[in-house]
């Protein structure tokens, strides 16, 4: 086997995701991993600090495609509308291999609390990085932080929807599905009133 292999990154996210499923996230150990993927430790080390960073491995990404998509949008966008630019742009650079890997994603986190924790913290960094895309906007703390937060949420059913196994029809893109979730949340919203 050649000692680097160009999708070493998705191997071991694979590799971990399946053996969290078999044997528990708490029972798998980085080297498991690495073994389970055909790598070596420090091949792990060189992708992922520890085995907990391997399910928000790709928040970083997420958040930068959020901002770029809000600051890309027209200078007289509404600040919802901006979210559904940065919404878009990020579901649009997610492919198969995020679809495919979802619900064991999901399983994996349900079954730990410190996955349900960090979890709420990519939340908390995704709504975060939105906030400050629209302050820089010029769009109130308080707006910015509502739209922010529905765009999470817009996300968060937009993929869970996109993701599901038992869904009848083909899942097709994700950016359709998130934009969907975020034109019911804000009607739900003005129905608040």
């Amino acid at each position: 086997m050649p000692r680097w292999k160009p999708d070493a990154r998705q191997r071991l996210v694979v590799a971990a995701l399946n053996l969290f499923a078999e044997q528990g996230y708490d029972d798998t150990t980085v080297a498991q991993i690495a073994e389970r993927a055909g790598l070596t430790r420090s091949t792990f080390h060189r992708h992922f600090a520890d085995k907990r960073e391997i399910l928000t491995a790709g928040q970083k990404t997420l958040s930068r495609l959020l901002v770029e998509g809000i600051a890309d949008a027209p200078d007289d966008t509404p600040p919802v509308a901006a979210v559904a630019a940065g919404l878009e742009r990020a579901s649009g650079e997610m492919t198969s291999f995020n679809r495919e890997l979802g619900p064991m994603l999901h399983a994996a986190i349900e079954a730990n609390a410190e996955l349900q924790e960090r979890n709420a913290l990519k939340s908390i960094g995704m709504a975060a990085a939105m906030v400050e895309a629209l302050r820089l906007r010029d769009v109130p703390e308080p707006t910015a932080q509502v739209a922010a937060e529905l765009g999470v949420l817009a996300f968060k059913l937009g993929f869970a929807q996109w993701v599901d196994p038992a869904r009848d029809e083909s899942p097709g893109e994700l950016a359709p599905l998130v934009l969907a979730a975020l034109e019911e949340l804000r009607t739900a919203a003005v129905e608040l009133r």
